[in-house]
């Protein structure tokens, strides 16, 4: 067999395998990732078993590169076109704006992934459990340390926690993902919107706060003694 052939048949392979990948990303959202069986995915996208069988060894082999793939997707979708955005509050708002946007465009007809597939494994450890998990910590890290580079520029203020602001905006992003599916309220993604709007224009640095900030930093607490008032 020709080198060009050998090449042809790769390329073929991976295209095979991305568009299986594909297809059990979207199906996992409505049929649940422990739902994905070789059959069924085969059945789905027309298929047979043995061609399914020649990219996966194992289901669970099936479900971790699912996992992979529609964290590409959420990292394409999502994470990636903010990453020009200098201003860490920016970013954030964008961040949340296009998680949003991603569950509305219905990029995956079951809402989020990973908001799907965590409470479907939470409670069942092993390498997929752990693997979702992974993700999420990553997610909320991410939030976590703009907030704090936030802080750190000024934007927001330094009273506040970052790692709390930041379970609280996803608990936003959260909510507004499961009355989106759960209910099809389209309001509530926009409810979510202004949520996080009021949050983060609550957690801004104020001059009061900045001074207090700068205060702390240089050794001082922040406060000027003041004459009792009479």
């Amino acid at each position: 067999m020709s080198q060009k052939m050998v090449r042809a048949e790769r390329a073929d392979g991976i295209k095979s395998r991305r568009n299986i990948l594909n297809a059990a990303a979207s199906l996992a959202t409505t049929e649940g990732l422990d739902g994905l069986s070789i059959g069924s995915l085969a059945e789905h996208i027309g298929m047979s078993k043995s061609g399914l069988y020649a990219h996966f060894g194992s289901k669970e082999e099936l479900q971790l590169a699912t996992i992979e793939t529609a964290g590409a997707i959420f990292v394409a979708v999502i994470i990636e076109p903010t990453l020009l955005i200098d201003d860490p509050l920016e970013r954030i708002r964008a961040l949340c704006s296009r998680f949003l946007d991603h569950v509305e465009r219905r990029v995956f007809p079951g809402g989020c992934f990973f908001a799907s597939v965590s409470a479907e494994f939470a409670t069942r450890p092993g390498p997929v459990r752990a693997r979702v998990a992974e993700f999420q910590k990553g997610w909320m890290a991410m939030l976590t340390e703009l907030i704090a580079k936030a802080q750190a520029l000024g934007s927001i203020d330094a009273r506040e926690d970052p790692p709390q602001l930041a379970f609280e905006i996803n608990s936003y992003l959260l909510m507004a993902n499961l009355a989106f599916v759960l209910h099809n309220e389209d309001f509530a993604l926009e409810r979510a919107r202004t949520a996080v709007r009021f949050r983060l224009d609550c957690a801004r640095a104020t001059p009061r706060s900045l001074h207090r900030a700068r205060s702390v930093r240089a050794g001082g607490n922040g406060e000027k003694l003041r004459a009792p008032s009479a």
